[in-house]
C-alpha cells in the first residue's frame, strides 16, 4: 500500500537566535502529533544559545553559522542557503531568528517560509515593539504569523493573537502575556502548512475550505482572540483562546 505524500510528516527546519521557546513549542507540537512534521535541523547565526541545547535535548541535528565570521551578508545567505538546500525542508520556520534574509535568499525558498513578529503587522515592523505599543498607549497587543518575503516584516499575514493591554502593562508584562498567545498561533500556521490547507499563491494567503481550527490540548487557553487572515482582510475568530 503507497500512502499518499500528504500523509508523511514535513521536513522542517528553524532558524534561530536565542532561547528558542517558540521552537520549543513546534517541538511538542510534532511530538504530541498536533503538527505532521517533524523539526529536523535547527541552524543558529550565534554560539551558545539555548536552543540548540533544545535541540541536542531532542536529538535534533544544530548547526551554527556565525554571520560575524563573513565577509558579507550575500556570503552568510549564500551559505545558510547551500545547508538548507541540503536538508530538503518542506517548510523553513524562522524562530527569534535575528538577521535580515536577502530578496535572493528569500525567492530561492518562496512561500516555504515562516516567521513570527511580536507586533500587529503592519504596525511596528522591527524592533522594540514592546516599547513601542507603551509608548503610544495603544489598547492592543498582538503578534504575526507571516510568509517571509524580502520585505521586513512585510510578507502576508496568516493570523494574529490579540491581547489587551492593561495600564499597569510593562515591557516584561507584555513579553510574558504575549508568550503563550505565539506558541498557539505560530502551531496553527505551522500545521495548516504540514496539512497542504495554507499556502502561498500569487503572493497572497490562501486556505482551503476545510480548514482545522482545533487547538492543540496542550496549548487552549492563550487568552488572546485570533484573527485570521481570509485574503480580504483580518477578521477576528469569534472564540477566545
Amino acid at each position: 500500500m503507497v500512502l499518499p505524500v500528504a500523509c508523511f510528516p514535513k521536513r522542517i527546519v528553524v532558524l534561530v537566535s536565542g532561547s528558542g521557546s517558540n521552537l520549543q513549542a513546534i517541538i511538542n507540537e510534532c511530538s504530541g502529533g498536533f503538527i505532521n512534521g517533524k523539526v529536523v535541523a535547527v541552524i543558529s547565526n550565534v554560539h551558545n544559545v539555548y536552543a540548540l541545547e533544545r535541540a541536542k535535548f531532542h536529538s535534533i541535528q544544530s548547526l551554527v553559522l556565525d554571520h560575524t565570521a563573513y565577509d558579507s551578508r550575500h556570503k552568510f545567505d549564500e551559505e545558510l542557503a547551500a545547508h538548507l538546500t541540503k536538508l530538503a525542508p518542506d517548510l523553513v520556520v524562522l524562530a527569534g531568528f535575528m538577521r535580515i534574509l536577502s530578496k535572493a535568499f528569500v525567492s530561492q525558498f518562496h512561500g516555504k517560509m515562516l516567521n513570527i513578529h511580536p507586533s500587529l503587522l503592519p504596525k511596528y515592523p522591527g524592533l522594540y515593539t514592546h516599547k513601542k505599543v507603551i509608548d503610544n498607549k495603544d489598547k492592543q497587543h498582538g503578534a504575526s504569523v507571516h510568509f517571509v518575503t524580502a520585505e521586513l516584516d512585510g510578507g502576508p499575514v496568516v493570523l494574529q493573537s490579540v491581547i489587551a493591554v492593561c495600564d499597569n502593562d510593562s515591557m516584561p508584562s507584555l513579553r510574558s502575556k504575549l508568550a503563550s498567545t505565539e506558541w498557539l498561533i505560530y502551531a496553527l500556521a505551522v500545521k495548516w502548512f504540514c496539512q497542504g490547507t495554507l499556502r502561498l499563491q500569487q503572493d497572497k494567503v490562501w486556505f482551503d475550505d476545510d480548514l482545522d481550527f482545533s487547538l492543540s490540548p496542550d496549548n487552549t487557553s492563550a487568552g488572546c482572540t485570533i484573527r485570521i487572515n481570509n485574503n480580504k482582510g483580518l477578521k477576528n475568530d469569534e472564540e477566545k483562546h
